[in-house]
C-alpha cells in the first residue's frame, strides 16, 4: 500500500471539528466549535449579495482585491495609528488558518523552530511540522494564563525563527498585557526573531485592552499580524483572512499564499470592505453582547459543578471537570456530547501531545443565542456525576 508522510502521520485531525461532527452525530448543542449560530450584518449580508449580483464572480488579484486591501489598512490606522501600504504589506488570504501556514512557510526553514504559548490554539502545533520547523512550547500558567520570562528567553536557541502570539487568546481567554508584550517584543528584536501575531478576536475584548505587537517600537518590521473577517463580522464559513507584514516579508507570503490557494473568494472580499468601514459602534456592541453571554454561561457552568473563571477575552471558556468525575478530558466529553448532548473540546487539545495539564480540563464557546446557552444550560444542569 502507499505510505503517507511523515508530516501527516505526526498530528491528528482537527478534534474541534471532530466535536462538531459527534454533536451533529448526537442532536447535541455545539459549544465546541467556534462559529456563531446567529446572523451576521445586514450591511455584509447585502454587499456580498450585491457583489454576486454584479458578477464580481471571478479571481482578484491573488493577493487581495485592491478595495479591500485599502479597507484593511485604513481600518489599521483608524484603530491603531498603524501606517500599512495596501500595495506592498498586505496578503488577502484563505481565512486566517491560510494567513498563518502562509507566513510561517514564507519565514521558517526546515530545521528551524518556532516558539508556541502552551495552551495553544491546536492548528499552530501543526503549522510547525508542515512547515519542518520544531516547536518549543512555554506555559501560560492559570489563573492570569502568564507566562515566565526566563522560560521564554530559554526556549530560544540559535534556530528559533519565530513566536506564535495569540491575542486575545484561545483557548485561554487570555489578553496579553503591555509588559508581556514588551518582553516578548524586546526578545524577538534582540535574537532577530519574527512574531506571527494571531490577534482575530482583537474586539472580543471584557478586560484590559488589545495592543498589536507591531505597534511597539521595532516590532513593525518583524511582525505578521494575522486576522480574518470570520469572528468579528460572524462569517467564519466565508473563509476571508489576511496577513500585514513588512514589503520584504510580504514579498515572500505572497508567493507562498498564491500556489497555496490561488486567492479568496471575490465577492466576499467585496462585502469585507463593507464590513471594515462599520462604525466604532458595532465593535461596542459587539464586545457588549458577548459579555451577556459569557456570563450567562459562566454562571451555568458553576451551577452544574464546573470551577471555571470569565475570559478576559475571545469567546471561550476552559472549564475544569473535577469536581465532576475521575474520567480524563476526551473520555468526559464524548459522554457530554451524548448525555445531556452538550458538545466541547478537550482540553488536551490544546497542549502538546502527552502533556497532563489539560487532562480535567475542557473548552466551551459561546458564540452563540443567548437561547442556545440556555437551552445547554438547561442540559448542563442534569449532567451525572461519574467516579
Amino acid at each position: 500500500m502507499p505510505r503517507i508522510s511523515r508530516k501527516a502521520g505526526s498530528f491528528t485531525e482537527s478534534v474541534i471539528r471532530e466535536m462538531t461532527r459527534l454533536c451533529v452525530a448526537h442532536g447535541a448543542v455545539n459549544l465546541a466549535q467556534g462559529f456563531p449560530d446567529f446572523a451576521a450584518p445586514e450591511a455584509v449580508k447585502e454587499a456580498a449579495w450585491e457583489a454576486i449580483a454584479a458578477d464580481l464572480n471571478q479571481y482578484a488579484i491573488t493577493w487581495g482585491a485592491k478595495p479591500f486591501r485599502e479597507a484593511i489598512a485604513a481600518k489599521a490606522s483608524r484603530t491603531y495609528g498603524l501606517t500599512i501600504d495596501p500595495e506592498r504589506q498586505i496578503t488577502v488570504t484563505c481565512g486566517a488558518t491560510e494567513a498563518m501556514i502562509a507566513s510561517i512557510l514564507a519565514v521558517v526553514d526546515p530545521g528551524e523552530e518556532i516558539v508556541v504559548f502552551e495552551p495553544f490554539y491546536e492548528n499552530y502545533g501543526p503549522d510547525a511540522i508542515l512547515a519542518g520547523a520544531t516547536p518549543r512550547f512555554v506555559s501560560l500558567r492559570p489563573p492570569h494564563w502568564s507566562f515566565d520570562p526566563d522560560e521564554l528567553r530559554a526556549a530560544v536557541t540559535p534556530r528559533t525563527r519565530g513566536i506564535v502570539l495569540n491575542t486575545p487568546n484561545n483557548p485561554t481567554g487570555k489578553v496579553f498585557t503591555g509588559e508581556e508584550l514588551e518582553t516578548i517584543a524586546a526578545l524577538a528584536r534582540e535574537r532577530d526573531l519574527v512574531v506571527f501575531s494571531d490577534e482575530i478576536y482583537e474586539h472580543i475584548l471584557y478586560e484590559g485592552r488589545h495592543i498589536p505587537i507591531a505597534t511597539l517600537p521595532g516590532m513593525a518590521e518583524r511582525t505578521v499580524t494575522i486576522n480574518a473577517l470570520s469572528k468579528t463580522y460572524s462569517v467564519t464559513g466565508w473563509r476571508v483572512g489576511w496577513a500585514i507584514a513588512s514589503p520584504e516579508l510580504t514579498s515572500a507570503i505572497r508567493k507562498v499564499h498564491d500556489f497555496l490557494t490561488v486567492g479568496a473568494a471575490a465577492p466576499l472580499q467585496a462585502a469585507g470592505a463593507v464590513a471594515l468601514a462599520l462604525p466604532a459602534s458595532y465593535y461596542e456592541e459587539l464586545a457588549g453582547s458577548y459579555r451577556e453571554r459569557r456570563d450567562l454561561l459562566v454562571g451555568a457552568l458553576h451551577a452544574a459543578g464546573f470551577a471555571c473563571a470569565p475570559p478576559a477575552g475571545a469567546y471561550y471558556v476552559l472549564a475544569d471537570i473535577t469536581g465532576l468525575t475521575d474520567e480524563d478530558d476526551a473520555a468526559f466529553a464524548r459522554r457530554l456530547v451524548a448525555d445531556p448532548g452538550v458538545g466541547t473540546v478537550p482540553g488536551s487539545s490544546f497542549w502538546r501531545a502527552g502533556a497532563p495539564a489539560g487532562k480535567r480540563l475542557i473548552r466551551f464557546a459561546f458564540p452563540k443565542k443567548i437561547e442556545t446557552l440556555r437551552a445547554a444550560a438547561e442540559r448542563l444542569a442534569g449532567i451525572r456525576v461519574a467516579r
